[in-house]
Formats: structure tokens, sequence, C-alpha cells
């Protein structure tokens, strides 16, 4: 089931997406309640609405976003970092999110813009002190799953600790287009495309910390709210954008995001 957030005439409405129609569907209700609870007594309209006829928007409003580093092998070792005993932790603001389809304005504080494509993990519910056994149990209880781009001013991480310059910049996190709620596979394919060529491809299974453990980990630490995200990190292949540049995420069970870089 895949959810998200559209305008269609000057109206901001919660949808499921049917691809086979091409349609969206609008429901009659919050996209964080749809999240936590998708069941039968969500009332869906009967009438699709042409996806041409839509803009697609952010899919949900996080209150934060976690994300984790050095969390494939090769990705760690191109950027000649060791592999880590515990996940590493850093955040984007919410303020740094943009939809599908939109732009990534490239900022005049960096000389070196990278794209990370990575897996995203969409809470379902308030979660504090989980368990990975239990999560591992029934992951769809406990988070939905998308797509993300974790834009990066590689030059200015290289001066900071906490990477909060390098990756908060606005527009710095494509996120979408939709968001699924069924269980997240143990193996899902990554690619991404820089103007139609494969720079990334790995598989989520060769993460070193898999998502129940993260959220896990996370939830040791902070409470995490209904529809908060934690980018799950990047596998090899990350590289340098530039002015007209046009990037495509590719994740199975996912429908594609795609941005553009504008000076």
């Amino acid at each position: 089931m895949l959810i998200g957030r559209v305008k269609y005439q000057e109206k901001i409405i919660p949808v499921v997406f049917d691809k086979k129609k091409g349609k969206v569907f609008e429901i009659f209700t919050e996209i964080e309640e749809v999240i936590e609870n998708f069941d039968a007594s969500v009332e869906i309209s009967s009438t699709g609405i042409p996806i041409e006829d839509v803009d697609i928007l952010i899919p949900i409003n996080p209150s934060k976003i976690i994300g984790i580093g050095r969390n494939y092998v090769g990705h760690v070792k191109e950027l000649g970092n060791e592999i880590p005993e515990e996940p590493v932790i850093f955040f984007k603001p919410p303020s740094s999110l943009t939809n599908h389809n939109g732009k990534v304005i490239y900022p005049p504080q960096t000389n070196r813009l990278e794209y990370e494509g990575e897996l995203a993990l969409v809470m379902k519910r308030k979660t504090k002190n989980a368990s990975a056994e239990k999560i591992e149990e029934k992951p769809d209880f406990y988070f939905a799953y998308t797509s993300f781009l974790d834009m990066t001013a590689r030059d200015i991480q290289k001066t900071e600790d906490v990477w909060a310059k390098s990756k908060g910049f606005d527009t710095f996190g494509p996120l979408g287009p939709w968001i699924n709620l069924d269980p997240l596979p143990d193996s899902l394919e990554i690619k991404t495309f820089l103007n139609d060529e494969l720079r990334q491809e790995d598989n989520i299974s060769n993460m070193i910390f898999k998502p129940a453990f993260l959220v896990e980990y996370v939830s040791k630490y902070m409470t995490l709210e209904i529809g908060d995200i934690i980018i799950t990190g990047t596998p090899e292949g990350v590289g340098t954008v530039d002015d007209g540049d046009k990037i495509r995420l590719e994740i199975t069970n996912l429908e594609n995001l795609e941005i553009e870089i504008k000076k």
C-alpha cells in the first residue's frame, strides 16, 4: 500500500496511489492516522484522480530526521573511515526536505555537493526503548518505508564533527514520492542514477546495522514520534553533482524518487 500527499485544485490531500490505474484516491483523514493504523475503517474515495493532474508533495512532515552514517562497508571504505562498532547518528532538519520532482539548490557555501541514495524508515507509532527482537517479529507495526536522498556538502562535512551544516541546507533531503505501509523485506535493491548513469547499486541486506536494530538503538536515546524518519545509510558510489544534473533513486517496492540540481 503506497500513500502520500498531493496538491489537487489548490487543496492538499492525503492519498493512496494505485500504480496500475495511474491514479490517486483521497483518504478522508490525516496522513499520520493512516500511517499509524490503516485498516478497513479508513474511508477512501472511490473516485480516482489521474496522477498527472496532481502535484506530489512531501509525504509526511516529521518532527525529526535521524541519519545513520557509515552503514554499508563499501561506503565506509570509499571515504577512508573505520567500520563503526555502533551506529553513527546525525540529524537533518525538517526544513531540508523537498519533494519528488523538486529542485535541490546548490548553495554557494559549498564547492562539492554529493548525492547519497538511502532507504528511509517512517515511524508508525510513538516508540521508546523498543526491542529489536520484537520489531523483527512484526516490523510493519513499527515502521513503513520510503526513499531519501541525503544530499551532502562534502567539503563542509570534512570541517565539522556533527555534520549539521553539511547536511542541513534547505532542499538537502528529497523524500518520497510515496510511503509503503507493507512489511519491509529483508532484501531490497537500491540504485542511484546520475543523468541516467548507474552510480550506486547495493542491497539493504548488506547494511551493517539492520533496520530493527536501528530503531532499537535510536529509541534508547530519544522518543520517536509518528512520522519521524530514520535514514539508514548509503551504499558505495557517492559522487559529485553540478547544475542541471538529474538524480534518480530506485528502491524495490517503491516508486522512483527524482530530483534536479539547481544553482
